[in-house]
Formats: C-alpha cells, sequence, structure tokens
C-alpha cells in the first residue's frame, strides 16, 4: 500500500507541473526569438497567437497579435497550435481524473478497484496528451533550425533570424513528463490492480467459506426429521 501511495503522489506531481509546463508554453509568447541579439537593442519573441518586442535597456514590450484564427497562417503555426490545445486538453482531463483516483480523496472510498482504474484511465490519457504535445514542440523546434540553417548555407540575411525560445522547451518538457507520469499510473499501477484483485477475491471466497462452514453447523444442530409425539405437541399447542 505504501508504494502504491508513493507511486500515485509521484504520478501527481509530474501531471501537475507537466500540465502546467504545457498550459504555459501554448499560451506564452516565446516560441522563436531573435538569435542575433548581441547585435540587437530589442528582443523579438513569436508565439502561436501574438508576437512582441521588447526593449533590453528600459525592459518596455510591445506586442502585436495575429489576425484571426480564420484567416490563412503557415501551416506551422496552425499544426502546432492545434496539437498544443489537443495535449492541454487530455492532459487537463487526465489530471483531474487522477485527483479522482487517490487514495486521500474521498471518493469512492470502499471502491479500491474503482479508484485503481480511475488512475489507469488518467495514465493513458496522460500518455495520448504527451504524444501530439511532443510532436508540436519538435515538429515546430525542428522547422525553425531548418529554416535558419538554410539561411545560413545560403548566405541569406534577412534583418532577424530567429531560434526556438523557452515556449518551445516547456512545451518538450510538459510532454515528456506527461509520458512519464503516465508510463508511472499505466505500468505500475496495473500491477498493484492485478494484487488487489488477486487479495479481494481471497478474501470473497475465505468470506464464502466461513459462511458454508457456519450453515452446516447450523444444520448439524437441526433434527433431521420431527417424531410422532413433536408433531403432535406442535398442533395441541397452535390449538
Amino acid at each position: 500500500a505504501g508504494m502504491r501511495f508513493f507511486l500515485q503522489y509521484v504520478g501527481c506531481f509530474f501531471a501537475f507541473f507537466s500540465t502546467g509546463f504545457l498550459i504555459a508554453s501554448t499560451w506564452t509568447d516565446c516560441w522563436m526569438v531573435n538569435a542575433d541579439d548581441s547585435l540587437e537593442v530589442s528582443t523579438k519573441c513569436r508565439g502561436l497567437w501574438w508576437e512582441c518586442v521588447t526593449n533590453v535597456f528600459d525592459g518596455i514590450q510591445t506586442c502585436d497579435e495575429y489576425d484571426s484564427i480564420f484567416a490563412e497562417h503557415p501551416v506551422k503555426l496552425v499544426l502546432t497550435r492545434a496539437m498544443m490545445i489537443t495535449a492541454d486538453i487530455l492532459a487537463g482531463f487526465g489530471f483531474l481524473f487522477l485527483l479522482l483516483g487517490l487514495d486521500c480523496v474521498k471518493f469512492l472510498p470502499n471502491e479500491p478497484l474503482i479508484k485503481l482504474r480511475i488512475c489507469l484511465v488518467s495514465g493513458v490519457m496522460l500518455l495520448i496528451a504527451g504524444l501530439p504535445g511532443i510532436t508540436g514542440s519538435v515538429w515546430y523546434a525542428v522547422d525553425v533550425y531548418v529554416e535558419r540553417s538554410s539561411l545560413v548555407f545560403h548566405n541569406v540575411f534577412l534583418g532577424i533570424q530567429y531560434k526556438f525560445g523557452w515556449s518551445c522547451w516547456l512545451g518538450m518538457a510538459g510532454s515528456l513528463g506527461c509520458f512519464l507520469s503516465g508510463a508511472l499510473l499505466t505500468c505500475c499501477m496495473y500491477l498493484f490492480r492485478e494484487t488487489s484483485s488477486g487479495r479481494l477475491h481471497s478474501a470473497y471466497s475465505l468470506r464464502k467459506g466461513y459462511s458454508s462452514a457456519g450453515t452446516i453447523v447450523t444444520n448439524m444442530h437441526l433434527p433431521s426429521s420431527q417424531t410422532a409425539t413433536a408433531k403432535m405437541y406442535a398442533v395441541d399447542t397452535r390449538v
């Protein structure tokens, strides 16, 4: 039981921070940052929804939102948005299910197997959430790197060149955390599910054996048939 509690709390720890990292990476503005910051007086960051410029001297930041989501955007931007939002939703629901499955939460306290199944479901959801998260983050980073490398290879300088920033790193870290917490909740908790099922089955068989033995002992004290005198006595008593 102690090891099961430990695994639940470790999985909850990673799930909490992983979900937070994924949400933060989706809604922050530094997926791409200018690589030539030593030559610039401002830091330029591009996110999935807006672009911000921060002055390095006074720290003043100005942000410009992109056009409507119905406008035409690069495929990289649209697909990354879709995958990160999907990862956020799955990780959020996985974390909520995990909270319900914790033994310290007073939800279905008399149903340990159901709580273990809830933990398994949350683990599966976290594993699935890590897939679009890591795909979107790594694909975005690789695309930025390939674009920058191709410009450098062809000696093309457009004034500003970008590299992937800390928001992209947050997406990768959150996705890896979802994989780790999901693996803990699915693989390890499944072993405890088998153990708990065996214990419950043994306890049920033991109770059933005690019940059968008690019935046999009780029946041994009852007479198999009543004598004629006893039957007459019973009739007279009823009259």
